[in-house]
C-alpha cells in the first residue's frame, strides 16, 4: 500500500513538473508581453493630431513651426503644455503587461474601433503615425488604451480628460497677455510710460497701487474659453463695458470688455472671437480708479 502510494505521489509530481515546464513563459515570451503600447514613436515627428470623442466631436491640433494651432477654432494657438503632456503621456510609455486581447473585452473597455471614449490619431506630414483608442478608466489617472494596429489593451497612465475633443478647452490661455504695455487709453484716462516713468495724460504721476494692479491684469490675462454662437450673437450688438487701446513693444492692441448675465468676455484687435474671461481679472481691468490712475489723488 505504501508503495503504491508512493508511486502516485511521484507520478503527480512528475506531472506537475510537466506542467510547469509546459507553461512557465520563456525569456522571449515575456519580452514580447511586456513592451509599450507604442514599440518606436518620436514625439518632435508628430505636426498634427486628430482626436475623436465618444459623441463623434473632432478636434485637430496642427503644428506650424514651433507653435500647435487650432485650424478648426480661427487657427487660435493651442496650449503647448497641454499639447506636450498629450504627446508625452501617449508616446512615452514604459513597457506594460497587457490587462486583455479579445474583441469582448475591446468592447467591453471601450476601446473597439467602433465603441471607444477618445480616438487620437497622430500623424507626421501626410504619414499616419498609429491611432490610440482610450476607453473606461480602471483607478485613478489610469485608462484602458489599445494601439490600433493592435488587439492587446493595456492599463496606462493617463486620464482621458487630458484629451479632450472640444477647441475652446486646448485654447492657450495666455494668448491675450500684453507683456510690455506702453501707453493705455481708455474712454475716462489715459497713460503711457515716457523715459522710464509712467504719466498720466495730463502729466502727472499715477498712484503706484492702482498702476501696478492695471499692468499687473494686463500682463497676466488669462482667458478661460470662447463664447457659444448664442452669447456671440448677443455680443456683437451690444456696447462693450470698457475699451483699451494699448500700445505695447508687440504692437498695437484693443481690447473690449462685455458682460452677459453671469459671463465675462473679452475680445481682442488680434483675434475674431469672443473670449470668456474670469471675474477677478474682469474686476481688475473694470474697476480702476480713474482719478488714482491719472494721478490726481490725494497726497498725504
Amino acid at each position: 500500500m505504501r508503495r503504491t502510494t508512493g508511486t502516485l505521489l511521484l507520478v503527480l509530481l512528475i506531472q506537475c513538473a510537466m506542467v510547469v515546464a509546459m507553461y512557465w513563459p520563456r525569456p522571449q515570451d515575456i519580452n514580447s508581453m511586456a513592451r509599450p503600447m507604442w514599440q518606436s514613436a518620436d514625439p518632435g515627428s508628430v505636426d498634427k493630431v486628430r482626436i475623436t470623442d465618444e459623441n463623434k466631436q473632432e478636434l485637430v491640433l496642427q503644428k506650424s513651426g514651433a507653435n500647435w494651432l487650432l485650424p478648426g477654432l480661427h487657427t487660435l494657438p493651442a496650449d503647448p503644455e497641454m499639447v506636450s503632456g498629450l504627446l508625452a503621456g501617449l508616446l512615452s510609455q514604459s513597457e506594460e503587461w497587457p490587462v486583455a486581447h479579445s474583441a469582448a473585452a475591446r468592447q467591453r473597455f471601450q476601446v473597439a474601433d467602433y465603441l471607444f471614449q477618445r480616438r487620437i490619431e497622430l500623424f507626421s506630414g501626410s504619414r499616419a503615425l498609429g491611432t490610440v483608442y482610450l476607453g473606461t478608466s480602471p483607478g485613478f489617472r489610469k485608462v484602458h488604451a489599445r494601439h490600433g494596429d493592435q488587439d492587446e489593451i493595456f492599463a496606462t497612465n493617463f486620464n482621458v480628460f487630458d484629451a479632450p475633443a472640444n477647441g475652446g478647452d486646448w485654447i492657450d490661455a495666455r494668448l491675450l497677455q500684453i507683456r510690455t504695455p506702453m501707453r493705455v487709453d481708455a474712454d475716462t484716462y489715459s497713460i503711457h510710460r515716457e523715459g522710464g516713468e509712467w504719466r498720466s495724460g495730463s502729466g502727472a504721476t499715477p498712484d503706484e497701487r492702482e498702476l501696478l494692479s492695471l499692468l499687473s491684469a494686463l500682463r497676466s490675462l488669462q482667458v478661460k474659453g470662447v463664447a457659444t454662437e448664442e452669447q456671440a450673437q448677443q455680443l456683437n450688438g451690444a456696447e462693450a463695458e470698457l475699451v483699451l487701446n494699448i500700445d505695447s513693444l508687440s504692437g498695437k492692441i484693443t481690447l473690449q470688455l462685455y458682460r452677459l448675465p453671469g459671463v465675462n468676455f473679452i475680445r481682442s484687435s488680434e483675434y475674431p472671437v469672443f473670449f470668456t474671461l474670469g471675474s477677478y481679472a474682469y474686476d481688475q481691468l473694470t474697476s480702476v480708479d480713474i482719478a488714482r490712475i491719472s494721478g490726481q489723488h490725494d497726497t498725504e
